[in-house]
């Protein structure tokens, strides 16, 4: 097929004249925990519950990790990827290798995010560098570190801190001198080309800034005054006379390590973040890197006493880490640039769109389905509805706008001017993120309730519908012992909730009465 040619022949069995409706239910997963922690298992859910039970017309398919595109098959789901990929219907690089190729073409260093801290350092300030020190591949690679501070200086950096955290996760334990001894070589060479490059500060990742799902703040505080304060419990001359020394510690391992500063021959710290100042986060999984991006992005920060917050301090994420926060607002790699979509060949078909969410979701159905692309491919035909999504936190009303959707889905339908209809149910995921277990139960079960009304208005119709899922979250409201799969307590003994994705495997199915009983699931392929 040509690059220009966008022709669709007709399909053999599909009905034409009748609409079809691709229903989201965001982050409604399939997990195998099915116990009282299981949301999704725990709600009530008659209409999931009738489509799963038709094993001709639906089948689980995985949502994480290389099966998105994403770099390792640790790597959790999410709602951007995960629309892309349905709404291309193909797989494309993301996350580690959207960086490798970023910085081997340049492309990085000409992008709206480096621009943006650049104004930053070409103004006098520093440009603070801050995440994992490890070429293990699943956070951060060191290469594209070594490929970051140079670039950076070539565009203007006179002066770089770095503020590093050890791995001996995924890779040995031990590594940590290593590390901080060829980063130690590699700034003495920007050093002689005119570059003030130093490290500043670190810390083990378990330890010291990585925290995640908001398990424990203290790690992040621990960073943050090491980082912008310049203040910890251990101060050395070198990073890696500070590590070589902070191993020596009881119990001490490249994880844990305690967090430190490095200081001048007066005891003066030499790198804090200071007004006006760029600060970077270079790793490029989102996990580790979305609650010190709140530090760093929110003037109205409340999980600890920041002290000092930077004035006009420019910042921004290797990429973005949280879509739906839109976290960090700045970022130096942007997702990829996806073209023919299903979007763009059904407007080039002369079909005619509609698209719905509320907030939370909209640029989902919307920006991302049509391959991170603003704006529309038609405007005649495609019509794009928003509805403004509560100001307040989604557990206090777990129903979220899921009634609104339905109605406003229902009412494109009834007025059949519309041959594709996206929609997608925002609750399972914004009210699973709450880690509040029962707002969530009540989001699924009222998505599956409006879900009903929804496919019954596509049967009176004679249309076909295709229910999934972006990745999970609902699934899995605890945190779990790896082993035994039991929930994990706090010292008080209460579960620990899990505001996160999760790993689990979404549902992928099809129907409506315009569709003929021969149509059914091919049962030849992977899971």
């Amino acid at each position: 097929m040509a690059s220009d040619d966008f022709t669709l022949k007709k399909h053999p069995v599909l009905p034409t004249g009748k609409p079809c409706v691709v229903c989201i239910l965001d982050g409604f997963g399939e997990n195998k925990n099915k116990d009282q922690y299981n949301a999704v298992h725990s709600a009530h859910t008659p209409n999931v519950d009738k489509l799963r039970a038709n094993a001709e017309r639906c089948r689980f398919v995985q949502a994480h990790g290389t099966w998105v595109g994403l770099p390792s098959n640790d790597d959790m789901g999410n709602s951007e990827v995960g629309h892309n990929a349905i709404g291309s219907g193909k797989v494309y690089k993301q996350g580690a290798s959207l960086v490798d190729s970023a910085l081997e073409t340049g492309d990085l260093f000409k992008g709206d995010g480096f621009n943006y801290v650049k104004s930053a350092f070409t103004s006098g300030g520093t440009l603070h560098l801050i995440g994992l020190l490890s070429n293990g591949g699943v956070h951060a690679r060191y290469e594209q570190l070594k490929q970051l501070m140079q670039g950076s200086f070539e565009n203007g950096a006179k002066r770089i801190r770095l503020h590093v955290l050890t791995d001996g996760r995924d890779v040995p334990d031990g590594t940590s001198i290593e590390f901080v001894g060829q980063l130690e070589k590699d700034l003495e060479v920007l050093r002689s080309k005119g570059c003030d490059a130093l490290i500043a500060s670190g810390g083990g990742r378990m330890y010291v800034t990585m925290d995640r799902y908001e398990a424990d703040w203290d790690i992040v505080e621990r960073g943050w005054k090491a980082h912008v304060l310049g203040e910890a419990p251990h101060k050395f001359e070198s990073a890696l006379e500070a590590v070589t020394e902070l191993r020596k510690l009881p119990k001490a391992n490249d994880q844990y390590l305690q967090p430190f500063v490095i200081v001048d021959k007066a005891g003066q710290a030499v790198g804090t973040v200071q007004d006006n100042d760029a600060v970077v986060l270079f790793n490029y999984r989102s996990d580790r890197m979305v609650e010190i991006s709140k530090a760093f992005e929110y003037e109205d920060f409340k999980a600890f006493d920041r002290v000092r917050f930077p004035k006009g301090l420019k910042f921004a994420g290797m990429l973005q880490y949280d879509g739906d926060l839109k976290l960090p607002a700045n970022y130096l790699v942007p997702p990829p640039f996806i073209t023919r979509t299903s979007g763009e060949y059904m407007v080039k078909n002369g079909l005619s769109i509609f698209a719905c969410s509320e907030t939370q979701k909209f640029g989902h159905v919307t920006f991302f389905w049509n391959g991170n692309r603003s704006g529309y491919f038609d405007e005649s035909r495609e019509t794009y509805v928003e509805i403004p999504s509560d100001n307040c936190p989604f557990n206090e009303k777990p129903d979220m706008k899921t009634r609104e959707i339905t109605a406003a889905g229902i009412e494109a339908l009834k007025s059949g001017r519309y041959d594709l209809l996206r929609i997608n149910y925002a609750s399972p995921d914004m009210v699973g993120h709450t880690g509040s277990l029962e707002a969530t139960i009540q989001a699924c079960e009222t998505c599956d309730k409006c879900l009903g009304e929804l496919l019954a208005e596509v049967d009176k119709l004679g249309g076909v519908y295709l229910v999934c899922s972006d990745h999970g979250n609902a699934d899995d409201m605890v945190q779990r012992n790896k082993k035994t799969g039991q929930p994990l307590t706090d010292a008080d003994g209460n579960n620990m909730a899990l505001t996160s994705h999760t790993l689990a495997p979404v549902m992928v199915a099809v129907g409506g009465a315009g569709l003929q009983e021969s149509v059914k699931m091919r049962k030849d392929l992977p899971e």
